[in-house]
C-alpha cells in the first residue's frame, strides 16, 4: 500500500486535557510566524478514497499555487459525479464535492483542473478492506498498555535522523529532545505485552509532529495523513496494526482534535483565516470545561475554553467552519480504513467545538460501530466526567455527548486519594463507582492510575510496595477496561515537575542500556511485574472480572470490600485493608454474596482463606480472593 504523496506527474495524487503545565512546551511566541517549507507544487486530501463507504460524499482539499481560480471536471466515471467546487479565501485551495454512489468500482477518477494551467489527475478509489478481524474494538476483556514511541525502545536506528525534518537528532539525556523510539521498537516487544497480559496497545500520537522543540510527544499535528518519519513509514504502521493482530494484539491510536501544531502545513499556508480560531491578540482557553454545562455561565468564559488555544505553538482549530468538520471527520475515518485499528483515545475532548464533537461521533460510529471510542476528559466531578460521555443528562446547550467512554479520572484521582496519605479516605472510591448511575454504560470507561501528564503512580504512593499492590489489584479487578502507563509494572518513578521526568526511556529498549527490563526482571520490580501479570492474565481467563456484576460495601474501618459475580455463580471478593493495623473483618456482613460458598483461594498468592465468617486481613493489603463452594 503506497502512502507517500508523489508530484502531478505521478499517476496517483498521494502525497493534549491535562492541567496547562503538563502540555506546556518550549516554542516559539505566539506573534512569531513560522517560515514555511518547500511543499509539493499539488496536494489532495485525503490522498485516497473507498468505494462503498456509507456516506457517499467525499470532500477533496485540493492545494496548489492559484488553483483556487479554477473549475473542476470529471472524466465519465460510473457512479460518481462532481457536485460541485467550492473556492476558500487563498488563492492556493480548491474544494471539490464528489458523490460516490453504490455501484462505483474501484479504479482512477481523472480530475481536470481548468484554469490559468490546466492541471490533471488521477484519483484512486480503493476496495474496502473486507476482513472481519479488522477493527474489533474493545471491551471489559482487555486490558490497554499505554506508551511513549519515542521513549519505549528504538527498534530502528536509521530513522533516528531524516533528513528535512526540523529535529533532525537526539538527544537521549535531554527531556525535551528526541530520543530514538519508533514503530519498530513497539513490534520487537509483543512477546513482552502478551507475558504482562495486556491485550491492546495505546500509543501516544504517531501522526507527522514537525516542530522544532518538544516535537516528540506527538500532539502537536502538522501533517494529518502522514506517520511521524522518525517512528516510521505509513505502511509500517499499517504492517504494526496487521502484526499486532496476528499476535492477539489489539491497537488504539491517539487522536487531536482540537488543536494542531503551528508548523501543520494548513496553517503555515492557511485555505483561509476562518480555520482557526483568533483573538486580537492571543488568548489560551481558560482550561475551564465547566463553562459548558454551568447555567449561570458568560459568553466569554465558555468562548475562552472553546476557542482560546492551547498553548503558544498549538492554534485552535475552528470546527464551526463547516469544509473543517468535514476534513477531521474524513482524516479520522481514512486512518480506520487505510489500517484496521481497533479504537480511538481523543486528546483534549471537551475543548473541541460540541456540536462538532457530536457530527464527528455519529460519523465514526455509523461506518465503524465496532470502532472504541474513549476521550480524555480530565474534570474535577463524576459529574462533570460524565457529561462528556453517553449519559442520562437532557442536552445542555444543544450538546448530549454520543462518546461511549472516557478516561476515568475519577477512578484515578481515587485510588491516589486513598493511597497517597497514611489511612487514606477510601470514601472517594466507593463514591466514583457510586456515580456510574449517571452514565448509560460506565463499562465503557477507562480506568487508569497514571499517564503521561501525571506523575508515576509509585512516587504518589511514597514507593510503598504493598500500596503499590493495592492500587494494581483494584485496577484490574474495577468495571471497565483498565489501561497501564508504560514502565509502571516494574515500579519506574518520579513526579511531573516537569513532565519530561515521567516520560523517561524504558529501561533496555536501547541497545547498550545497562538496565533491560524486557529480558530480566529481578528485585521488586520483577515482584511488582510478576504481580501485575499474574493478576492481569488471570483476568484474562476468568471473564467474571471482566463482565462480571460488580457490588461494593460502603467501607468501613479502613477496609473496602466488592464483588465481581455473574449468574453462573462465579465469584470474586476483592478485599483492601487501607490502614497500617490487621484488621479483623466480619464476613457475616457480606452473607448476601458469601451465600453457597465456604472458602477462597487468594489469586496472586495462592493462599486458602477457609474462614469466611471472620477475615484477618493484613496492614496496607489487597487480597483478590476466587470464591469456593
Amino acid at each position: 500500500m503506497n502512502f507517500f504523496r508523489l508530484l502531478p506527474t505521478a499517476a496517483l495524487l498521494l502525497a493534549t486535557a491535562a492541567p496547562v503545565s503538563a502540555r506546556l512546551t518550549p516554542g516559539l511566541p505566539a506573534a512569531t510566524a513560522p517560515a514555511a517549507k518547500a511543499a509539493p507544487s499539488v496536494r489532495i486530501d485525503p490522498t485516497f478514497w473507498w468505494v462503498g463507504m456509507k456516506n457517499p460524499k467525499l470532500q477533496l482539499l485540493v492545494h496548489s499555487p492559484g488553483i483556487g481560480a479554477s473549475t473542476a471536471t470529471l472524466a465519465t466515471y460510473p457512479g460518481v459525479r462532481v457536485e460541485g467546487v467550492q473556492k476558500v479565501e487563498s488563492p492556493n485551495y480548491l474544494v471539490v464535492n464528489l458523490n460516490i454512489g453504490p455501484n462505483a468500482k474501484p479504479g482512477q477518477l481523472k480530475l481536470t483542473f481548468q484554469g490559468a494551467k490546466k492541471l490533471s489527475y488521477a484519483y484512486e478509489l480503493r476496495a474496502r478492506n473486507q476482513d472481519p478481524q479488522r477493527t474489533q474494538g474493545l471491551s471489559q476483556a482487555d486490558f490497554i498498555y499505554m506508551l511513549m514511541p519515542d521513549r519505549f525502545s528504538n527498534g530502528d536506528p536509521k530513522n533516528d535522523v531524516v533528513k528535512g525534518t526540523r529535529v533532525n537528532h537526539i538527544a537521549r539525556d535531554s527531556m525535551y529532545a528526541r530520543h530514538g523510539g519508533d514503530i519498530k521498537g513497539i513490534q520487537n516487544h509483543f512477546a513482552y505485552f502478551k507475558q504482562l497480559g495486556a491485550t491492546a496497545i495505546w500509543p501516544t500520537p504517531l501522526v507527522e509532529n514537525d516542530m522544532p522543540k518538544a516535537s516528540y510527544h506527538g500532539y502537536a499535528v502538522t501533517d494529518c495523513y502522514k506517520i511521524d518519519p522518525r517512528y516510521g513509514t505509513n505502511a509500517e504502521y499499517v504492517q504494526f496494526v496487521k502484526a499486532a493482530h496476528a499476535n492477539g494484539l489489539k491497537v488504539v491510536q491517539d487522536i487531536v482534535l482540537n488543536h494542531w501544531g503551528s508548523y501543520h502545513h494548513l496553517f503555515l499556508d492557511k485555505p483561509g483565516e476562518d480555520w482557526f480560531h483568533k483573538f486580537p491578540s492571543f488568548t489560551r482557553s481558560n482550561y475551564n470545561a465547566f463553562a459548558l454545562n454551568d447555567p449561570y455561565a458568560s459568553k466569554r468564559d465558555y468562548q475562552l475554553f472553546n476557542d482560546g488555544w492551547f498553548d503558544t505553538t498549538m492554534p485552535d482549530v475552528n470546527q464551526g467552519n463547516p469544509l473543517v468538520a468535514t476534513y477531521l471527520i474524513q482524516n479520522f475515518l481514512w486512518w480506520v480504513e487505510s489500517t484496521g485499528l481497533d479504537g480511538y483515545r481523543i486528546d483534549t475532548y471537551p475543548y473541541s467545538d460540541p456540536q462538532f464533537l457530536m457530527a464527528w461521533g455519529k460519523a465514526i460510529a455509523e461506518e465503524y460501530p465496532k470502532l472504541a471510542l474513549f476521550g480524555e476528559a480530565w474534570e474535577g466531578t463524576e459529574a462533570e466526567q460524565a457529561f462528556f460521555a453517553q449519559n442520562i443528562f437532557p442536552p445542555v446547550n444543544g450538546f448530549k455527548s454520543n462518546l461511549p467512554g472516557v478516561l476515568d479520572f475519577q477512578i484515578c484521582f481515587a485510588i491516589s486519594d486513598a493511597l497517597k496519605t497514611e489511612n487514606g479516605d477510601l470514601s472517594k472510591l466507593y463514591h466514583a463507582l457510586q456515580g456510574d448511575w449517571l452514565y448509560v454504560d460506565a463499562t465503557r470507561n477507562v480506568p487508569f492510575l497514571d499517564n503521561h501528564d501525571m506523575s508515576r503512580f509509585y512516587s504518589v504512593v511514597g514507593e510503598d510496595f504493598n500500596k503499590f499492590k493495592t492500587g494494581m489489584a483494584w485496577l484490574l479487578t474495577l468495571r471497565g477496561t483498565p489501561q497501564l502507563y508504560y514502565g509502571t509494572e516494574v515500579l519506574m518513578k518520579n513526579f511531573s515537575n516537569p513532565d519530561g521526568k515521567v516520560r523517561e526511556d524504558f529501561p533496555g529498549g536501547w541497545a547498550g542500556d545497562k538496565t533491560n527490563y524486557f529480558a530480566t526482571r529481578s528485585g521488586q520490580a520483577g515482584e511488582a511485574f510478576d504481580y501485575v501479570s499474574k493478576l492481569a492474565n488471570y483476568r484474562k481467563t476468568h471473564p467474571v472480572l471482566s463482565s462480571g456484576k460488580l457490588m461494593q460495601f460502603i467501607p468501613q474501618d479502613g477496609v473496602y470490600t466488592y464483588f465481581r459475580y455473574n449468574d453462573a455463580g462465579e465469584c470474586v471478593m476483592v478485599i483492601a485493608n487501607n490502614t497500617k493495623d490487621a484488621k479483623k473483618v466480619d464476613g457475616t456482613r457480606f452473607a448476601e454474596r458469601f451465600a453457597g460458598f465456604t472458602s477462597g483461594q487468594e489469586v496472586v498468592s495462592g493462599a486458602t482463606i477457609s474462614d469466611l465468617k471472620t477475615l484477618q486481613v493484613p496492614a496496607h493489603t489487597a487480597w483478590v480472593v476466587e470464591l469456593r463452594k
